[in-house]
């Protein structure tokens, strides 16, 4: 079946949305979000398109969340980036709390933080607990644990409500990973996730025995380029389909989608 959609406004986002949607709205919008079924309610696949900078914030994981919330662990894969296009992710160096704190408070959170440039086909893995920030002129798909808990750090000015004490809670001052990043997505078949709580692979073409192997049970289907057929029923770019098993997906071999499903445990 084919997800519902819910198209999110933001100050941050555009009036002017690019392929494959290529609408217009009268308001900016951030985020198109596809509705997730109650097979696959444990995971949230949306795109993202920016004309603005995000705030600078951080989501946190399952013990922090809070009694029957999970955390939030999430993964970019960017689509399309502007000229000088960056995402903020993690800091230069070890940083404090109090430090973390302080330069919230002031602004100079922004220099703390590393911003990475942004290319089509970059693809980054942010654990619960990173701080970071999404910078104007991209698009980008992003898969996440199905919740919307968000802490503000530092919001340019804008008149939303930060979460310092709760952000600064959770926050790690760390250094992010080169591991988590990589580049040249596109090209070929490759994992990009592999848990704890989700895995998402790129097909070019069919998944091979191997990578559907990977995916026991329903699975997420989002298209990028070319048509993906599931159980009979054509799902398009800029959509997104739900299989109850990876046999019921036909995909032609020039064809280039995201398959995503949940870690059972």
């Amino acid at each position: 079946m084919k997800l519902a959609t819910r198209t999110v406004e933001k100050v941050w986002g555009r009036c002017e949305l690019p392929p494959p949607f290529e609408r217009s709205f009268e308001e900016p919008v951030g985020e198109i979000w596809f509705e997730p079924p109650a097979i696959l309610d444990q995971l949230l696949i949306k795109y993202l398109f920016t004309s603005e900078k995000l705030s600078v914030q951080v989501h946190p994981g399952e013990e922090e969340a809070g009694p029957g919330q999970p955390g939030k662990e999430e993964c970019w894969l960017v689509l399309d980036a502007e000229p000088d296009a960056r995402l903020a992710i993690g800091f230069r160096r070890e940083v404090s709390e109090d430090e973390m704190r302080t330069a919230a408070l002031d602004g100079s959170i922004e220099d703390l933080l590393v911003w990475h440039p942004a290319y089509a086909g970059d693809f980054f893995y942010l654990p619960a607990g990173t701080v970071h920030a999404i910078g104007p002129g991209l698009s980008l798909v992003e898969v996440q644990q199905n919740t919307d808990i968000t802490y503000r750090l530092f919001d340019y000015g804008r008149p939303r409500e930060l979460h310092l004490d709760e952000g600064l809670a959770v926050a790690k001052g760390e250094v992010y990973p080169d591991k988590l990043h990589c580049s040249g997505v596109g090209e070929n078949s490759r994992s990009l996730v592999d848990g704890p709580f989700f895995r998402l692979d790129f097909c070019l073409g069919h998944p091979d025995p191997a990578m559907a192997a990977r995916h026991e049970g329903a699975l997420a289907v989002l298209p990028l380029k070319g048509n993906v057929t599931i159980d009979s029923e054509t799902v398009a770019p800029g959509e997104c389909g739900v299989a109850r098993r990876v046999e019921e997906i036909e995909v032609p071999a020039d064809t280039r989608t995201l398959i995503a499903s949940i870690v059972s445990v």
